[in-house]
């Protein structure tokens, strides 16, 4: 059946008269007549007996009028969640303790009349263009080497140039500096169980461990977020990287230490990943937020792995080698 037809059954049996349908449909009677004859047709009953006094719903007609009108509202929601503009724009943001969930929760605590569906899809940078590609979600936080592959329709701008730090319990040998420099964590026990082995995240650490001979230890079941850092809060040798935006939790008895890594400061870039032609409000107030937020690292000496060669922060220091001069550990 046609939802036009249904449309026009209820604005009959609503004003008792086709003329008078007509004039709040803004089309001619007979246009009226037509269609709900064509609905009659496609259910096989008369719907309105006609009288002097204009048409009267049947018992068919007063049967079907309650589900004519759920179908134009489910029609009507239906409309919304696609119409740019009513629908919420889902955002994934890879890990909801991670530096970009915090980016898009600043971004809904400035603007709080959008409507935000934020997602997290396990995905590496091509599985995530795709997404995004295919009109699974709006965006996208993902690095993006130079590279990489990006569809015609893909855009990307960089937002985050996040610094790294070292997570230690009271008992690891570095636990009261102030920094350490990334030639210090060699020889330490880098524990990250369930480093993703593919994508841009693995190639990342496999460049950092490599500069500055870092051994980073993948082995060993998830137990999940809590159970890595209890079990580092109880050890005198383990340690792992996070970033400094990550958001993590503990029992102030763990006295954990976050401490940061420069001397260079290895820095994790991230871009927000868009399909150009989408036409949701809501994405281009994402991307000047962000724009407008981007803060350049606070250490002046930075490394970045050797694919990230697109063009560096004004007034930052890109990393030139083993001369650097690691900070103090105490």
């Amino acid at each position: 059946m046609e939802l036009e037809a249904v449309r026009t059954f209820v604005a009959v049996a609503a004003a008792g008269q086709f003329q008078e349908a007509a004039a709040d449909l803004s089309i001619t009677q007979q246009a009226v007549s037509k269609r709900v004859a064509t609905l009659e047709k496609d259910l096989g009953v008369r719907l309105f007996t006609r009288t002097a006094r204009g048409a009267r719903l049947t018992i068919d007609g007063q049967a079907f009028l309650p589900h004519a009108r759920e179908l134009l509202r489910v029609a009507e929601r239906a409309d919304a969640s696609v119409r740019p503009g009513r629908r919420a724009l889902r955002v994934d943001v890879v890990n909801r303790r991670i530096m970009t969930a915090g980016l898009v929760q600043d971004f809904y605590r400035t603007h709080p009349e959008i409507e935000l569906d934020v997602v997290t899809l396990d995905a590496d940078v091509d599985g995530a263009i795709a997404a995004v590609e295919a009109g699974t979600i709006d965006a996208t936080f993902h690095a993006v080497p130079p590279r990489q592959h990006l569809p015609d329709a893909i855009r990307t701008a960089r937002v985050v140039d996040e610094p790294h730090q070292l997570l230690i319990g009271p008992r690891h040998p570095l636990a009261n500096a102030r920094a350490v420099a990334p030639g210090q964590l060699a020889g330490h026990r880098i524990w990250m169980p369930g480093l993703d082995a593919r994508g841009e995240v693995a190639v990342y650490y496999a460049e950092l461990a490599a500069a500055f001979g870092i051994t980073i230890d993948v082995v060993g079941p998830v137990f999940g977020n809590e159970a890595l850092l209890a079990e580092i809060a109880d050890s005198s040798d383990l340690a792992t990287l996070v970033g400094q935006g990550s958001r993590y939790l503990w029992p102030d008895s763990w006295d954990l230490r976050r401490i940061p890594v420069r001397g260079p400061a290895p820095v994790y870039p991230m871009s927000l990943i868009w399909h150009y032609e989408n036409p949701h409000p809501a994405l281009s107030r994402l991307r000047d937020h962000l724009s407008a937020g981007r803060t350049d690292p606070p250490d002046s000496n930075v490394w970045t792995p050797t694919w990230d060669q697109r063009a560096t922060p004004p007034g930052v220091k890109p990393w030139s080698g083993p001369e650097a001069e690691p900070p103090s550990p105490a």
